[in-house]
């Protein structure tokens, strides 16, 4: 399915390219890509990542037909075992995430994306990588979707304090943290390491909830990934959620200690 839609939107590109005139190069140049870029772009070899979408469909007057892809070229991108997700979260009007060993993909830098997808075993091929942390980079759309929905995180402390990337990368993870969390349609909270009682220990998910629809929930370990759409047990993940979020630290003292490991590093 996902080469068929890179296939659709090639196809679509090359048109609207066509009718403007423009060779390859000319279009390369207008958009900061190359002639064998942009041929594979048309060709449904390569994914283009939602910049070069935005940049295109405002160069070739496409009125909004390329961005209107934008959604579905990311999908292709997401392994298969993440699409169905993935759709879900792009049409959630609530999302609530636990996270106990890497900051969620939402929140993530693109050089944190790139640190966690460097220790694959066995390795990514770079191409993989480019694919993948273009998907995560069109995820964090959801930040600024309108109508603007309400998104909620807890994750352990120890996903704060690992050196994941080193120094660099964990600096500029923390600042975004902080941005992140100052959106007022986002809560981000830290479960302390010390609390002696912790509603999670199950492990990390996510409560999705659509417009109009029924609660799912998703969780995902070692590349396998698990839909949860029976109501009885998305009513009690969603009441674990709860309870985590109560024994959390608070958002605003949650902002306050990442701003504390900041100033330590």
């Amino acid at each position: 399915m996902g080469a068929g839609i890179l296939q659709l939107f090639g196809q679509q590109l090359k048109l609207f390219r066509l009718r403007a005139g423009l060779d390859r190069a000319q279009f390369g140049a207008l958009t900061g890509y190359s002639a064998s870029t942009i041929a594979s772009f048309e060709q449904g070899r390569r994914i283009p990542p939602p910049k070069f979408i935005d940049r295109a469909d405002d160069v070739l007057d496409a009125r909004g037909v390329l961005k209107a892809g934008k959604r579905p070229v990311a999908q292709a991108q997401y392994p298969a075992f993440f699409r169905d997700a993935a759709r879900l979260e792009g049409e959630a009007v609530e999302l609530c995430s636990y996270e106990t060993h890497i900051i969620k993909g939402l929140l993530q830098t693109e050089e944190y994306m790139r640190a966690l997808l460097d220790m694959r075993r066995p390795l990514l091929d770079e191409a993989t990588i480019e694919q993948r942390v273009a998907a995560r980079l069109a995820r964090q759309e959801i930040f600024s979707r309108r109508p603007v929905p309400l998104l909620s995180f807890v994750m352990e402390e120890y996903v704060l304090t690992r050196a994941l990337g080193g120094p660099a990368v964990r600096r500029g993870q923390l600042e975004q943290l902080l941005l992140i969390g100052e959106k007022r349609n986002v809560e981000i909270q830290v479960m302390p390491r010390d609390r002696e009682d912790n509603a999670g220990v199950d492990g990390p998910f996510t409560v999705l909830t659509p417009q109009g629809g029924d609660q799912v929930a998703y969780m995902e370990v070692q590349g396998k990934s698990t839909l949860v759409t029976d109501r009885e047990e998305v009513r009690a993940l969603s009441a674990r959620y709860g309870i985590i979020r109560a024994q959390a630290l608070t958002p605003r003292e949650s902002l306050a200690y990442i701003e504390k490991l900041l100033g330590e590093l």
